[in-house]
C-alpha cells in the first residue's frame, strides 16, 4: 500500500475523531455560552449541537434551574441602636445565560454583598419591635431591591427570607422576662374575671333563691287565708241552719200544743221548761212577764224569744 493512502487513512481518522469530539448534547435544564474566534456567538439550548474545532469553545455552562443561596449572619443595627445578627436565604433563577455570563464576576458573591447591604439599610429604618414583627415586610422589600439590581445580570430573585434573627443576649433575657411577665398579666386577668363571673352567678342564684321562697311564702299565706274564710263561711253557715231549723222545731211544737189544747198544769209546767230553755240559750234579749202563771205571758215570752232569733240568723245569713 503506498503510502500516501496510508497518510490519508490517518488523516480521515484524525478528523472523524475531531468530529466526533466535538459533537455536543446540551441536558435538559442548561444552557451553553458558545464563543466564536473569542466573542460571543450564539447560546445553545437543550438537544444536539457540532462544536467547530479550534474556531468555537463553551465560554459558560448555565443551570436553569432555580438556585439556593443561604449567606451567614450579617451584623445589622436597628433605629434604637440594637446590634443584632440575620442570615438570609435568597431564591434565584438565571433567566439569560449570556447576561450572567457577561454581566458581573462572580454574581453570587455580588448577590452576598447587595443582600447584606440591602439589609442594613432597610433595618437600620425600624425599631427592634417592629423588626422582629415584620418579616414579611423585610422580606418583600429585600426581595424587589435585589430583583432590580440583578436584572442586568440576567437573574430573577424569586424569594427572600430571614432565616435567623439574633438578637444580644441581654435583650433576648428582657424580651423573655417581659414575655414571662406578659403570661402572668393575662393569667391573673382571667383568674379575675373567672371569679368574678362565679361571684356573679352565685348572687344570682341567691337571688332567684330568695324570690321564690317570698313567692312560695306569699302563695301558702293566700292559700292559709283562703282556706281560714271559707271554715268560718261554712261555720256561720252550719250555725245559721242549726237556728233555723230550731226554730222551726219550736214553731212546729207550739203549734201541736196549741191544737191540742192542754190543760192548765201542762201549760204552767211547759212555761216553766220554756222560760228555762230561752234563759240558757244564746238570746241576746229575754222577755220575763209579770205573771208567769198566764198563759198568755209564756206565749208572749216564746215569740219575743224566737223573733230576736230569727233576726240574729238573718243578720249571720246577711
Amino acid at each position: 500500500m503506498p503510502v500516501a493512502v496510508i497518510v490519508i487513512l490517518v488523516i480521515l481518522v484524525i478528523l472523524a475523531v475531531i468530529a466526533i469530539a466535538n459533537i455536543k448534547v446540551v441536558p435538559q435544564s442548561k444552557a451553553y455560552v458558545i464563543e466564536r474566534l473569542g466573542a460571543y456567538y450564539v447560546t445553545w439550548d437543550t438537544g444536539i449541537h457540532w462544536l467547530i474545532p479550534i474556531v468555537d469553545r463553551i465560554s459558560k455552562q448555565v443551570s436553569l434551574k432555580e438556585q439556593v443561596a443561604d449567606f451567614p449572619p450579617q451584623p445589622v443595627i436597628t433605629k434604637d441602636n440594637v446590634t443584632m445578627q440575620i442570615d438570609t436565604v435568597v431564591f434565584f433563577q438565571i433567566t439569560d445565560p449570556k447576561l450572567y455570563a457577561y454581566g458581573v464576576e462572580h454574581p453570587i458573591a455580588a448577590i452576598e454583598n447587595l443582600t447584606a447591604t440591602t439589609l442594613r439599610n432597610i433595618i437600620g429604618d425600624l425599631e427592634l419591635d417592629h423588626t422582629l414583627t415584620s418579616r414579611d415586610t423585610i422580606n418583600a422589600k429585600i426581595r424587589t431591591i435585589l430583583d432590580d439590581a440583578t436584572d442586568p445580570w440576567g437573574i430573577k430573585i424569586n424569594r427572600v427570607e430571614l432565616k435567623n434573627i439574633k438578637p444580644p443576649a441581654e435583650i433576648q433575657d428582657a424580651m423573655e422576662k417581659q414575655m414571662k411577665a406578659e403570661r402572668q398579666r393575662r393569667e391573673a386577668i382571667l383568674r379575675a374575671e373567672g371569679e368574678k363571673s362565679s361571684n356573679i352567678l352565685v348572687a344570682e342564684g341567691k337571688k332567684e333563691s330568695q324570690i321564690l321562697a317570698a313567692q312560695a311564702e306569699k302563695e301558702a299565706a293566700i292559700l292559709q287565708a283562703e282556706a281560714e274564710k271559707e271554715a268560718k263561711i261554712k261555720k256561720a253557715e252550719g250555725e245559721a241552719e242549726a237556728l233555723i231549723k230550731i226554730n222551726q222545731a219550736q214553731a212546729e211544737s207550739i203549734k201541736l200544743i196549741n191544737d191540742a189544747n192542754p190543760q192548765e198544769a201542762y201549760l204552767t209546767l211547759k212555761k216553766l221548761e220554756a222560760f228555762e230553755t230561752v234563759s240558757n240559750g244564746q238570746a241576746t234579749k229575754v222577755i220575763i212577764p209579770s205573771d208567769l202563771q198566764g198563759v198568755v205571758g209564756l206565749v208572749n215570752a216564746v215569740s219575743e224569744s224566737a223573733k230576736t232569733e230569727n233576726t240574729k240568723t238573718e243578720n249571720i245569713e246577711k
